[in-house]
């Protein structure tokens, strides 16, 4: 770890209005005053474990080697579940083992990146009182402040190999078709798919269809057509995306998470 310069993440279900971000940020200073906080996102919808665990995944990289990412999307807090803390790569991470991690482990998997798991049993590296139902405050956040800190992550809790895993939707090939799903919508009512620009290969897009809906139009950016056009495009992080131009997709189309989303390719 970077002691001297270290950068921790919250990635929560919260919301802001009720101040749980705000005393984890607190419990976090507390214990490592020098700490760079940044909030990825506190928007997740309710006890949402893959949106939560989507949203992470596609922005954790992103950050300086040693940072820290704490995710609280936690519908089985004072449960059995395991509080865990993982280094995937160069990245660290502490939340719930309730598969909202799976992307990370399969990221470093894919990678071939060193991945260790561990669970957080010291109770040395919590607060003194723990409540059932606010482990984001009691046991993550200390122990991600420790870590950035310095602490080693082998010192924090003991190794594990079965960590839980959520299924996560991959797209399928039939002839030139890409069959995938909806797996986020954005602020903006964006769509996105789980179909990536490595799965085209290079290949035309001859067009999209969402739900049940066909969207034939396909631009590099969203300024390309007049506002209120249904257009497809690569999102920032390149997966296949649906928008209406200075409108929300979404609310037009009628779209939820998990409906069909499909690209046609041509040569």
């Amino acid at each position: 770890m970077n002691p001297t310069n270290p950068v921790l993440t919250l990635t929560t279900d919260f919301g802001l209005r009720d101040g749980f971000v705000g005393v984890m940020k607190g419990v976090i200073y507390g214990i490592c005053p020098h700490a760079h906080l940044v909030d990825i996102s506190h928007d997740i919808a309710p006890q949402n474990i893959m949106e939560g665990a989507f949203v992470l995944a596609r922005q954790a990289f992103y950050f300086p080697p040693e940072s820290v990412h704490v995710i609280v999307v936690d519908p089985g807090v004072g449960t059995a579940r395991r509080p865990i803390a993982v280094r995937a790569g160069e990245q660290f991470f502490v939340g719930p083992d309730n598969g909202v991690l799976t992307p990370i482990y399969e990221k470093a998997e894919a990678e071939g990146w060193p991945l260790q798991i561990i669970h957080t049993d010291k109770p040395e590296f919590w607060l003194k009182n723990v409540s059932y139902i606010f482990h984001g405050r009691d046991i993550f956040s200390p122990v991600a402040a420790h870590l950035a800190a310095g602490v080693p992550l082998e010192q924090v809790g003991t190794p594990i190999s079965d960590p839980q895993r959520i299924h996560l939707p991959r797209p399928t090939q039939a002839g030139n078709r890409w069959q995938g799903e909806v797996v986020h919508i954005d602020h903006f009512g964006n769509v996105s798919s789980n179909i990536h620009r490595d799965h085209i290969a290079g290949r035309r897009v001859a067009g999209t269809s969402v739900g049940s809906h066909s969207v034939p139009d396909w631009v590099n950016a969203f300024g390309e057509r007049e506002p209120g056009a249904l257009v497809s495009l690569f999102s920032s992080i390149d997966y296949v995306i649906v928008s209406e131009v200075n409108g929300n997709a979404a609310a037009r189309l009628g779209l939820q998470l998990g409906d069909p989303f499909e690209v046609e390719v041509g040569e």
